[in-house]
């Protein structure tokens, strides 16, 4: 079989992606060329990936192409996506075409497998900006289009069923992996120096995410407030790491308002080999997000036998499977009473720490990459 992939979100191939939809197609191809050597593999980046990086998926069975219009990706953006690329992707002669960011040009012919892993834009239009609410308009016809949908957990599926219209038995759930870096933890000298980069002072707890409005920052900023009243909490810190994101200007000012400057720091983009360091450190992982379609981080911290409070409406239910202390994102209190909680209750945060890194040991790359294969080979067999 010859198997396309769009590859584009992976921009420094060297080394991989952090996060995110590059995170995952970086991860997946990695692993598809691990346990397949019999299939032809196309491989289709964008022009900002180096050449010289190509070596990490060199092999004889792979191919890499790059469109050579993406100038046109800026001023004519319909074009690019829905034609020109089209073009390239025809000249290949594939049997399956893979979007692991679940875009797919709607004039190609070809079959096609997109992986869709986050709705929040349709879920929760008001917490995106209009820009992007009108770019996802075509989503909902590429979906409709595509042979066949990854979601990854089943809280996705329901949802891409509800949102698209779309039957349940064209999607198949495939979740993520989890890198096995993770496990690795950090030697304590490692981590001091780490932490001192920041300037971060213990306890804290550690949030990372885009700064923007589906990650809930606004409460969760409101319930650390409240919670540092708590006798034993005073000397408590939050840790933000993160991009900014629409709307980060508030959480800032809202900090300002508050009187938290000293004890909220926002540390800004954290490189992948700083994680552990962040992570196992930490006193607590707090993550209350609005919306979640699966919430790799959280298995990051529980990896590094971190205690984890996550929101109760989100497929962080499912990824975390009652290996996390749950709390109502919308309701200020409960944030603040998860927090204290997840502080004080010996018991519980002894109870997170054991059973969080055995539900993170249960998610592994090559599986993720096993049930891929066999989705390619189903749909790529198609008369």
């Amino acid at each position: 079989m010859r198997i396309g992939i769009d590859a584009r979100t992976i921009l420094n191939p060297a080394k991989g992606e952090a996060a995110g939809t590059g995170h995952y197609t970086y991860q997946l191809i990695r692993n598809l060329l691990d346990i397949d050597s019999g299939n032809q593999y196309v491989l289709f980046f964008d022009w900002r990936a180096r050449h010289r990086d190509m070596e990490k998926f060199s092999r004889e069975n792979v191919k890499i192409c790059y469109f050579p219009f993406s100038h046109y990706k800026k001023y004519l953006p319909i074009a690019y996506m829905h034609l020109l690329t089209s073009v390239v992707l025809a000249r290949e002669k594939l049997d399956v075409y893979h979007s692991p960011a679940g875009s797919v040009p709607l004039s190609y012919s070809g079959k096609t497998v997109v992986t869709i892993d986050n709705l929040a834009i349709f879920k929760h239009p008001d917490l995106f900006p209009k820009y992007e609410r009108v770019r996802a308009r075509m989503r909902p016809y590429i979906a409709r289009k595509a042979d066949a949908i990854i979601a990854v957990t089943e809280a996705t599926k329901k949802d891409i069923m509800d949102v698209h219209a779309i039957s349940e038995e064209k999607i198949t759930v495939i979740s993520h992996g989890l890198d096995k870096r993770f496990f690795e933890g950090c030697q304590e000298k490692e981590a001091d120096d780490i932490l001192q980069t920041y300037a971060i002072v213990t306890p804290y707890l550690f949030f990372l995410g885009t700064l923007e409005p589906t990650k809930n920052l606004s409460r969760l900023l409101e319930g650390f407030a409240r919670a540092k009243d708590h006798q034993g909490l005073r000397d408590l810190k939050l840790v933000i790491g993160g991009k900014d994101g629409w709307m980060a200007d508030e959480y800032r000012r809202f900090i300002n308002d508050h009187q938290l400057k000293d004890d909220v720091q926002f540390i800004g983009y954290v490189p992948p080999d700083h994680l552990n360091a962040l992570f196992h450190r930490a006193h607590a992982f707090v993550f209350p997000s609005i919306y979640e379609s699966f919430g790799m981080v959280i298995l990051e911290a529980m990896a590094n036998k971190t205690p984890v409070l996550i929101s109760n409406t989100t497929s962080l239910v499912e990824t975390a499977c009652a290996c996390a202390h749950t709390v109502d994102p919308y309701d200020v209190a409960a944030i603040t009473q998860g927090i204290i909680a997840i502080c004080t209750n010996n018991t519980l945060r002894d109870a997170l720490i054991v059973n969080g890194y055995e539900r993170a040991k249960k998610f592994d790359w090559k599986e993720t990459a096993r049930k891929t294969l066999e989705m390619y080979q189903s749909v790529g067999g198609r008369k």
